[in-house]
Parts: structure tokens; sequence; C-alpha cells
């Protein structure tokens, strides 16, 4: 069937403004995450032997575990927990966020730990932001010190220490954007009076890096020995916000108007 040239500007104008229309926003939350695994403790999912981690609205949370039986497990990447010990210090408090809940008060969040990469990979998303806090071991830690980690601020209460996480983003395996420096503890002022060491659920936006498809965090801190940081490298997240990509938007559309086309 022919088509009068009105008739396709039409359908192309249609496209086009779809397209460059506002994508709607949506929140990926842990709320439904199942928790628990044969070796971990209750509440918690911090791994299964070969699963490499969990996807969770169309976000993939990377994890590595191994059990090595007897109830002893090791894990890194991504967690999900929801505890609220926000009182006892040391490694046997690792699941919980200094909170003491989710964000907005929910009941489950995830847990970052670094001991290798942790990243989250996005399948048609983009990432906006996210609620981001200590977890309470990495917070009582630095805090009052332990058998591992410095008291920030030493003796004097003057050393300038710090726990720095930084988001980076990355395109089809290489570097976008611009990487975000968020301080999970800061104790560089001159007035003592502004070292802080977060304890609150904070929004941090994720749109300098621009459109990736993984995001990457990383650790740095002013404790560093010789097998590197002292300090727990945790932190807690929550309600991470992501949009469609612009192309898979574009795809929807594209397929639908063709179908229509067909069957006219």
């Amino acid at each position: 069937m022919k088509y009068h040239p009105l008739q396709v500007l039409a359908q192309a104008g249609t496209l086009f403004s779809l397209a460059l229309a506002p994508a709607i926003a949506a929140t990926v939350n842990f709320e439904n995450v199942p928790l628990g695994n044969p070796n971990g403790p209750s509440g918690v999912w911090n791994g299964q032997a070969g699963s490499g981690g969990l996807n969770i609205g169309g976000a993939g949370f990377n994890n590595s575990y191994t059990d090595f039986g007897g109830g002893f497990y090791s894990w890194d990447g991504f967690a999900f927990s929801n505890h609220t010990d926000v009182t006892t210090a040391g490694y046997g408090n690792q699941f919980s966020a200094y909170p003491g809940t989710g964000a907005g008060g929910s009941s489950q969040y995830a847990l970052g730990y670094s001991g290798a990469t942790i990243s989250i990979g996005l399948t048609d998303l983009t990432g906006t932001g996210g609620f981001i806090t200590n977890t309470t071991y990495a917070a009582l830690s630095m805090l009052n010190g332990d058998g591992f980690a410095k008291k920030f601020s030493g003796v004097t209460g003057n050393d300038p220490d710090f726990l720095k996480l930084t988001i980076s983003g990355f395109a089809g395996g290489i570097a976008a954007g611009t990487p975000i420096d968020f301080y999970l503890a800061d104790f560089r002022f001159a007035d003592n009076s502004q070292d802080y060491i977060v304890n609150q659920w904070t929004y941090v936006d994720f749109s300098p890096l621009g459109t990736v498809d993984e995001i990457r965090f990383g650790f740095a801190s002013s404790d560093v020995g010789m097998f590197g940081i002292n300090t727990p490298t945790y932190f807690a997240l929550d309600n991470l916000t992501a949009v469609p990509e612009p192309s898979s938007i574009l795809l929807v559309f594209l397929s639908g108007n063709c179908l229509f086309a067909r069957r006219r």
C-alpha cells in the first residue's frame, strides 16, 4: 500500500517526538531479594558458589563467593541484607547499614565490599543515582579504631584521615564520563568540627558518568598498611534510580510502527 507523503512525515515526526520524550526513571530497590544462603547468616544473601551475583531490575550486581565448608566462606562484590545492628563493632556485624534500615526506612538494601572488582552492570539502563551510606562495621572502625585499623583523627584529633568511594562509569569496557568521589568519612578539615563519618543515607548523582553499561566502585583511605587499606572497605547502597537507554525506547517504537504499517 502506498502512503501519502504527509502520512510518512507524520509518522516520522511521532517517532522523533517519542524518542526525545523524557524517559521514566525506574527505582531498583532490594525489597524482594530472597535472603539466606546455606553458610551465611540469616537475613543476608552474600553469594552462592558459581552464581556470579544477582540481576535485579535490569541491573547485575556482581558477587564472588567461596564456600570452604563448616560454616566458613569468603565473599566480595555485592550482598543484600535486612540487618539493623548499629552498635556492635567488628567483622561479625559486617552486614548492617549504619542508619539501621534501608533508605527511607526500607527493610532491605545492598552492601558493597571491595576485595576485588565491584561493579553494577546495566542492561538497557542508564544509572542516574542512588542512596549511599556506611556500614556499621566500617563506621565504628573509623570512629573508634580496631585491631586492624586506626581511629580516624588519631590521638591528637588532627590526623587528616578519610575513606573515599570512587564511582566510575564504563561503556563497552572503556572508561566514560567523569568519575565521582564520595567521601564516606572526611577528617581533612582545618576546623575539626567539620570532620564527619556518613551516618545517613545520602543521594549521589551518577549523571556525570554519562551513558554507561557498567558502574564500578573503588576505595581509597588514609589508613594504609603493607597489605593495602586497613579501613574496612564496605558501603551500603539502596534505591538505585535508572532510566531506559534512548536506543531501547526508539527500538520499541520503531518495531511498533513497522508492525502498524504492515497491518495497514
